[in-house]
């Protein structure tokens, strides 16, 4: 199978690159290579703490976000035009090349 490059830069300018198999999370992936993205809800749509901002080349690759993402994202801090979701965005071989910026802060709803 073939792999796919995913970099993700961290809040200090820091670029981890890596390849991965399709069909993983970007927050499954970000917790592999142990980056702090949180993901309080454990990857269920249920809180904004895994937001990333994707890549301008990439964005438009994604499948569209639902309403449920969407809302979850109207918590995020930072939110900008590319922002999604890391447990909701699936990497695929059409992302190749992806890069996700973590952002310096989150707002974690849920109280943990």
């Amino acid at each position: 199978m073939t792999k796919v490059a995913v970099t993700f830069v961290l809040p200090d300018g820091t670029e981890k690159k890596t390849e991965t198999e399709p069909g993983v999370s970007a927050l499954q992936l970000a917790h592999e290579l142990g980056i702090e993205m949180e993901g309080a809800c454990e990857g269920n749509m249920a809180c904004s703490t895994c937001h990333v901002i994707v890549d301008e080349d990439h964005f438009d690759r994604l499948p569209e976000a639902s309403e449920e993402e969407e809302e979850m994202l109207d918590l995020a801090l930072g939110l900008k035009a590319t922002s999604r979701l890391g447990c909701q965005v699936v990497i695929t071989p059409e992302l190749d090349g992806l890069v996700l910026r973590v952002p310096k802060e989150h707002r974690n709803m849920m109280g943990f």
